[in-house]
């Protein structure tokens, strides 16, 4: 028990070394090489696995579907930089904001299209503060309603396609099912795309919005002091026509572009993101916004972005290959299975343990780190990889939310110091935090909700033709699974896992 007791202590020492104020990406891989020390002083762990990360990190460089990632980074920087998104904000504004609570709900809407076209969630927070809460304050909203709508919105982009997030969780769930498959026995297992998660997405962020949007209306019903409309001048009103095709139009036909062809499979996510970053582009010279300085900055911030997110994915892969190596994981399924509830039970608990976790890691360093060890625990207890997928990303957009150390509060802290009170930002979002919990306990009760869509779109990739073997098998049969059983650690033929054919042939 010394290998697993030394690999969750890594969690803690991990974590206390982030809140003492060292770089995550340096501390997980600095954390990881020292307890592969202690766990080789010990004669727990073989230094020989280490050799296996320059393979790992030249599969990062190869893959093709992270690719996807710098390109949608780049498209929601141009479209931010190129005052796209103030256009949009500006137009929705004035579109809805003559009924009371039409500001508020113009702002989830916004901030939804801005999900769904950076993926990026500070800076959809920070871009929502800067333009649309003095455009609140000043039509008389309360500070707590106008800070809760913005953090709310802003982080839409957890969970709305194309998030950054997905991609990255999409690709760690493939390895994930894979190893889980394998150990179940199923040597063919039906791979999980990025594709299929953006579509199980899809509907618990629609979701979101429609309880972010009831809110606001309840609201302008029980409380209208809270959420007044705004008067638009007669000037306004003749050129809103124009605004709502100029520049709600394009943006929009973009969003629809990029991740129509994802979801029906016309084109991969990189080759999706390859259009919408030229889209983005083209759209900025559209409106000559396009300059050598403005492109200088949005591929600064771009390198930046993706310079953070992919160093944290290479200490992650330290952390994750020790972990391993210590038997950390047998820990974890000994843990998870014996959990009352079963699946479920497992299910909360991991769920339980992201949310928290979430105060005080990111998003992207929360699962690179637990998604990799929990994820083929729970598919292995009959957990499908796209529900799991997308409850995790709920989840993190609620960390993100909950005071006082929900990331999301501090963007527009940062940006509104002269406007609202710290205590105006966590009163503001008390309520839509309630509202993600209700949104989660949707999607938790009813799975169906993130895999209908995937299934429609793609067929019903994880019902593949396996069988369980019963007790009512011949001798030769039992010993061609007992032989399997060993190699897998599986507790007893009955819960052996094999695609029919291939069990038919190693029978013959």
């Amino acid at each position: 028990m010394m290998g697993p007791t030394i690999a969750l202590l890594m969690f803690p020492a991990a974590i206390i070394s982030v809140l003492i104020g060292y770089p995550v990406a340096f501390t997980l891989a600095g954390i990881s090489i020292i307890f592969a020390c202690i766990g080789y002083f010990f004669g727990v762990f073989d230094p020989s696995l280490l050799t296996a990360l320059p393979v790992r990190y030249f599969g990062i460089m190869t893959n093709e579907v992270l690719v996807a990632v710098p390109l949608f980074v780049f498209m929601g920087v141009m479209l931010e930089r190129s005052k796209i998104s103030e256009e949009l904000l500006t137009t929705m504004s004035e579109l809805l904001g003559g009924i009371r609570g039409g500001l508020g709900i113009s702002v989830i809407i916004v901030g939804a299209l801005i999900a769904a076209s950076t993926g990026i969630v500070g800076a959809t927070v920070v871009t929502m503060g800067l333009l649309s809460l003095p455009v609140m304050t000043k039509a008389g909203y309360s500070p707590s309603l106008s800070s809760g709508t913005i953090c709310a919105s802003g982080t839409l982009g957890q969970i709305i396609p194309p998030s950054t997030v997905l991609i990255f969780m999409a690709e760690i769930l493939q390895g994930a099912n894979q190893k889980a498959q394998l150990e179940m026995g199923n040597f063919s297992p039906e791979p999980l795309s990025v594709g299929q998660l953006f579509a199980g997405a899809m509907i618990p962020g629609l979701i979101l919005v429609g309880l972010y949007i009831t809110w606001v209306i309840t609201l302008a019903i029980i409380k209208p002091e809270t959420c007044p409309p705004i008067k638009l001048s007669t000037q306004q009103k003749k050129q809103l026509p124009r605004k709502v095709v100029f520049a709600l139009f394009p943006p929009l036909l973009l969003i629809i572009l990029v991740l129509g062809s994802i979801l029906t499979g016309f084109a991969t996510p990189t080759e999706s993101a390859s259009v919408g970053a030229i889209g983005a582009t083209a759209l900025a010279g559209i409106k000559k916004k396009l300059s050598y300085k403005n492109l200088k900055e949005v591929m600064r911030s771009t390198l930046l972005i993706n310079s953070m997110v992919f160093i944290i994915l290479l200490g992650a892969s330290v952390f994750s290959l020790v972990f391993r190596g210590l038997n950390g994981e047998e820990v974890v399924y000994n843990l998870l299975s014996n959990v009352p509830g079963g699946k479920e039970g497992a299910l909360l608990v991991v769920m339980l343990a992201v949310f928290f976790l979430g105060f005080f890691l990111d998003t992207f360093e929360i699962i690179f780190i637990t998604v990799p060890i929990a994820a083929p625990v729970l598919i292995r207890l009959g957990v499908d990889p796209i529900y799991l997928g997308v409850l995790i990303g709920m989840n993190l957009q609620t960390s993100f939310l909950t005071p006082p150390f929900g990331f999301s509060l501090f963007y527009l802290r940062g940006v509104a110091n002269k406007i609202l009170k710290t205590i105006d930002i966590y009163r503001g979002v008390l309520p839509f935090v309630a509202l993600q919990l209700i949104g989660i306990l949707i999607v938790f009760n009813f799975p169906s909700i993130a895999t209908w869509l995937p299934d429609i779109l793609f067929g019903n990739s994880f019902d593949s033709s396996i069988i369980t073997i019963d007790e009512n098998i011949t001798a030769n049969e039992k010993e061609v699974l007992d032989n399997f059983n060993n190699l897998f650690k599986t507790n007893s033929p009955k819960e052996f896992i094999f695609p029919l054919d291939n069990f038919e042939s190693l029978v013959d």
